[in-house]
């Protein structure tokens, strides 16, 4: 879909209709900025709004896959701050994220939890086009085991962000994105698969 503003209007809507969610977010950077240029809403500040509106649980939030310059000498002090599970992309290189994703499950736990997966988690060698590439990224078995993982949660929505498709010639990332959506669509509760 679009730019990974799009969470914050939805995180609202699920909120005002369930109270605050976990949230399972996939992403080369944690979109907690305060601003940029002036704004207070734009693609990288998404989730310090839903904090500041209480849309979060943010004891059982996850943010999996983060690297990528920074301004800050502490990146991730404001989300650990908040409570938030920052898993760093160099915690998960060269293995398996299925122990991962069964500490993520006992965290989840049987609450409302929101799947919002950012392209750029992925290396941008096999999802390149994206606005924001980062070098040192999670593969798409990593993403498949992550989105599988979910599996038995209480999932009341997700999404996919920021596909650039303009951005890579060859069409993977378009494909990535697809097959990553579909997989959501699998793991979500009452969903049957073989």
């Amino acid at each position: 879909g679009g730019d990974h503003t799009i969470t914050y209007p939805i995180l609202q809507a699920v909120a005002e209709k369930h109270g605050p969610v976990g949230l399972v977010h996939v992403d080369a950077h944690t979109d907690t900025g305060d601003r940029a240029l002036g704004e207070k809403i734009y693609h990288g500040t998404p989730f310090r709004r839903c904090v500041e509106e209480g849309l979060l649980d943010c004891s059982r939030v996850v943010q999996i896959g983060i690297r990528g310059s920074s301004y800050d000498p502490d990146p991730y002090k404001y989300c650990r701050d908040q409570g938030f599970r920052v898993v760093p992309a160099e915690e998960c290189w060269s293995k398996s994220l299925a122990l991962l994703m069964v500490e993520v499950r006992k965290q989840m736990g049987d609450k409302l939890v929101y799947i919002s997966f950012d392209i750029d988690g992925l290396d941008p060698a096999y999802a390149p086009g994206t606005g924001t590439p980062e070098i040192a990224g999670l593969t798409p078995a990593q993403a498949l085991e992550i989105i599988r993982g979910c599996k038995g949660l209480n999932i009341v929505g997700c999404d996919l962000v920021e596909v650039a498709p303009m951005y890579d010639v060859s069409g993977n990332t378009a494909l990535l994105a697809a097959n990553l959506l579909f997989e959501m669509l699998c793991v979500l509760p009452r969903v049957k698969t073989m």
